[in-house]
């Protein structure tokens, strides 16, 4: 009950107390332009709009169309080559916007259907609207002259206009038309699907974008050069809107759901395995809308069935591996909870992977358990979210969800019993955000809270392994000088976790901080503690726009205590670390290039007792050909340095002094075959080596078909990849042994997918990857001594019966694994995906996932590919229905 009460306080106050926080602001007043341009949008009355994009009704020969456009590629600030007219006319409930795209040659206009938020190479008309007139943030609705939709979020008022939250995906109608002058489309965007002030009269900033692929064109209504900085500050208006409706608005979307798991290999001793599976499920999502400015979200035993597979990996590391968010309900403003300004892509205060996650515990490693239940995530019992922004220039997010408690049965052979073993408590997670804007140049300050609580029981497995609870919090900020011309940035925040003495020696031991390294003065390991907090900070100064010059500098700290895994992402802590880049680019065209730019770099980084374990220069280049083709070419090089990490809690051990180059060629996007090549070399002193290449090809075909293929391939020598630690080692080692070996490692994938579009709303996808790595381990020895380069190899005794290492060495006899592997998947997932009206679609899912693995020591050969495909594996058959519908 004390959980329960504690999970609804949490979702209580993130949703009671944003809407308090949003008042408190005083909203700015004035609220200047920085361009003049402007376009009236007109009342339709009583007049029916039928969206068929041909431009017929009355009312569009009446509408005032603004036009000229400008070039921004590939002639910057020329007249664009074919001229475009919209308009823009409003009913009490919906924006409705018709446009005129002229050509001059209406035959060689690319409409090729694809399915939503995928445009391909198109011909297309992109509407951006800054509903709050913020001068920072836009949504876009993009219609290409095929009927295919694409909307995002601009999150921010950057130089480059292309920096896009796909996750923005409102219910909208379009439709287009080519005729023998080029072609034309209506629009129609519900108001109940945009947020905006609650004045009488609405002034919303406006930009229009036509591309046209054939003529690498890029033309715009009002264009932001590129040597300037700035997006949604420079656009026009958008006036005329007065009156319209205030309701608040209530959106379901309902599901049900069925799925067969069919096992390609089921155990006939596992009395868990079964041949066939089946389960169905219902729940559903809602949004509720409180007023124009705030909306809440929920979802009910939310269902990720049709959600595409992650790819394959094999991970050798010390640490996690994160794959993408891939699931709506989280997907959805997910750019909100996104609150480091300057730490690092790695670093993310909120993971949302976290939730739902496989659960922690694995019972079938116990001795006394046979067999044991599958379970492959935490169900969600629910979750919501509250998000908005408010005239004041403040936006707010806020998010609560409770996963359930999670038992799996397990089996005695030996007594021939079942039992039930706890293997995830029920857990609350919460997080509230908030962005406030101020200042001419629309400059930020933000603030973030995160927080979990597992209702654990006392003297179990998982109350030493997890934490009961862990804070985080911080604030960022993003000053802007000289329209954004200038920056400083950075964020200061805190962490705190708390539980037993066992899960907190777990937290101090983690491959984050490793405290109980022997040489590390600064840290000491203390098995008495229940709790542990840090800090981190970055302070990061900027140019980001001018004709050819720009530069970047910054520093950045983590306290030894810091950590966010418990809601979001961190790979270490100890940290201190400074950056500083120096670019020269041009973007003024000439005969052999469209731009280009050239940028050196260097990077650095100690821990808390001083230890240098980072030292990296750089030069990199881009360049934009004339016949818009790209290329880039990077070089790397890193002094010797000493590792706090490489014996994953021992001593300092010295890293060799290495480079590496890669680059990549780039085709022209816009044609029908477009190719793209990334090659890598790296080397160090000891003879460690890498070679990577992964060339792919798009291809349009027709104006329904899409293929994609992207093969990979590494392989690599590795001179130094842990094994294991074992006692018994030298006083110059502090009483271990680090043991290492060399491996020789490739790995080779193709990911492949393949697009067949009906219609804009009825697709069928395939995606596909055979993936196959093998590694090679020899040669393995052991750290003579802290801070030593080298390693003291081992002469092989002999091997047992499981084929590892035997090891004499002064008088002492151990085994050393011998960790040979070769893996092949095969994951694959085919989804019919059909909008049957506006918000509601129909899935039909089959999935694959096939999985062996040996112990053998050779490269990769093209045939392991093919032989993945038919290794054994599970297939998964699903089907989910959703119905959207709306009310006042």
């Amino acid at each position: 009950m004390r959980f329960y009460l504690s999970s609804l306080l949490i979702v209580f106050l993130l949703i009671t107390n944003i809407p308090l926080l949003a008042q408190s602001q005083e909203p700015p007043s004035s609220n200047t332009i920085a361009n003049n341009r402007n376009v009236k949008a007109h009342n339709i009355e009583e007049q029916n709009i039928t969206l068929d994009g041909q431009l017929e009704e009355e009312i569009w020969k009446k509408a005032s169309y603004t036009s000229g456009f400008t070039q921004r590629e590939p002639n910057e600030g020329a007249e664009a080559t074919s001229a475009t007219k919209v308009a823009f006319v409003y009913s009490d409930d919906a924006l409705y916007i018709g446009a005129r795209m002229y050509s001059d040659n209406p035959d060689k206009i690319k409409a090729q259907l694809s399915r939503r938020d995928n445009m391909g190479n198109s011909e297309r008309l992109i509407i951006s609207l800054d509903t709050y007139l913020d001068r920072r943030t836009s949504r876009s609705f993009a219609v290409s002259a095929s009927s295919v939709r694409a909307d995002y979020f601009q999150p921010e008022d950057e130089m480059s206009y292309r920096n896009r939250d796909y996750s923005y995906n409102p219910v909208w109608e379009t439709k287009s038309h080519i005729d023998s002058k080029g072609w034309t489309t209506e629009i129609r965007i519900p108001f109940s699907q945009l947020r905006y002030s609650d004045s009488k009269k609405q002034r919303w900033g406006l930009n229009i974008n036509r591309y046209i692929p054939q003529k690498n064109e890029d033309s715009f209504w009002v264009m932001v050069p590129q040597d300037e900085n700035g997006w949604a500050s420079r656009f026009g208006l958008l006036t005329g809107i007065e009156n319209i409706s205030q309701k608040r608005q209530i959106e379901f979307v309902p599901y049900v759901a069925g799925s067969t798991l069919l096992k390609g290999d089921p155990d006939s001793d596992n009395p868990f395995s079964k041949d066939v599976n089946w389960q169905g499920r219902f729940g559903g999502d809602f949004k509720i809308g409180l007023g124009p400015n705030l909306k809440i979200d929920g979802t009910i035993n939310p269902d990720f069935g049709q959600v595409e597979a992650d790819p394959a990996q094999v991970n050798l590391s010390a640490f996690e591996t994160f794959f993408e968010e891939k699931r709506p309900f989280f997907t959805q403003n997910q750019q909100l909870f996104r609150a480091l300004s300057g730490g690092g892509r790695s670093d993310r205060y909120f993971y949302s992977r976290r939730v739902g996650a496989a659960p922690s515990l694995r019972p079938s490693g116990d001795s006394n358990i046979d067999f044991a239940e599958e379970i492959s995530n935490t169900s969600i019992i629910g979750a919501s979210k509250i998000t908005g922004r408010f005239p004041s220039g403040l936006s707010v997010g806020g998010l609560g969800t409770v996963t359930a408690r999670e038992k799996a049965e397990v089996y005695n052979a030996d007594t021939d019993s079942y039992d039930e073993v706890t293997v995830e408590p029920t857990t609350a997670y919460g997080v509230l955000r908030s962005q406030q804007e101020f200042g001419e140049y629309t400059s930020t300050v933000g603030f973030i809270m995160t927080g979990v609580y597992r209702d654990l029981e006392k003297n179990t497995k998982l109350n030493s392994l997890l934490n009961e609870t862990a804070f985080t919090g911080g604030s960022d900020w993003n000053l802007r000088f000289e329209d954004g011309k200038y920056e400083v940035s950075g964020d200061a925040g805190f962490s705190y976790i708390s539980g037993s003495t066992d899960a907190i020696l777990n937290a101090q031991q983690s491959s984050a901080r490793y405290y109980q390294r022997p040489d590390a003065s600064h840290l000491s390991l203390d098995s008495t503690q229940t709790n542990l907090s840090g800090y981190r900070g970055t302070l990061e100064i900027s140019k980001n726009a001018g004709k050819h010059w720009l530069w970047e500098a910054g520093v950045k700290v983590k306290s030894p205590g810091f950590d966010l895994n418990d809601t979001g992402i961190l790979f270490r802590a100890d940290n201190i670390s400074t950056t500083g880049e120096l670019t020269y680019r041009e973007n003024d065209p000439s005969s052999w290039y469209q731009s280009y730019r050239f940028e050196i770099s260097w990077d650095g980084a100690w821990n808390y007792g001083g230890t240098q374990r980072e030292n990296r220069f750089g030069f990199d280049s881009n360049i934009q050909w004339a016949n818009f083709w790209r290329t880039f070419f990077n070089v790397r090089y890193s002094p010797r340095t000493m590792s706090d990490r490489l014996t994953r809690g021992g001593p300092l051990m010295g890293s060799p002094e290495k480079y590496s180059i890669f680059g990549g060629i780039f085709t022209n996007r816009s044609d029908n075959i477009f190719g793209e090549v990334f090659g890598r070399y790296e080397e160090d002193e000891f003879g460690g080596w890498e070679v990577a290449i992964s060339p792919s090809i798009r291809v349009s075909s027709g104006d329904r078909w899409e293929f994609e293929i992207e093969p990979r391939y590494s392989r690599q020598k590795n001179t130094r990849q842990y094994i294991t630690t074992l006692s018994g080692g030298s006083a110059q080692t502090y009483g271990k042994r680090y043991v290492f070996s060399n491996i020789n490692r490739s790995t080779l994938s193709l990911q492949t997918r393949v697009n067949y579009a009906f219609s804009p709303d009825l697709t069928l996808e395939l995606y596909a990857e055979p993936f196959v790595s093998t590694g090679d381990y020899y040669k393995p020895g052991e750290l003579p001594s802290a801070k030593s380069y080298k390693l003291d190899r081992y002469n092989i005794d002999s091997r047992n019966a499981k084929g590892d290492y035997v090891i004499k060495r002064n008088g002492s006899r151990f085994e050393v694994p011998d960790r040979d592997f070769l893996v092949k998947s095969f994951r694959s997932s085919l989804v019919l995906r059909y909008q049957w009206r506006p918000g509601s679609t129909f899935f039909l899912v089959w999935q694959q996932n096939r999985f062996t693995e040996e112990e053998r020591n050779r490269f990769v050969e093209p045939g392991d590919l093919v032989n993945a495909l038919g290794e054994t594996g599970d297939n998964i058959f699903s089907v989910k229905f959703t119905y959207w519908f709306s009310a006042n």
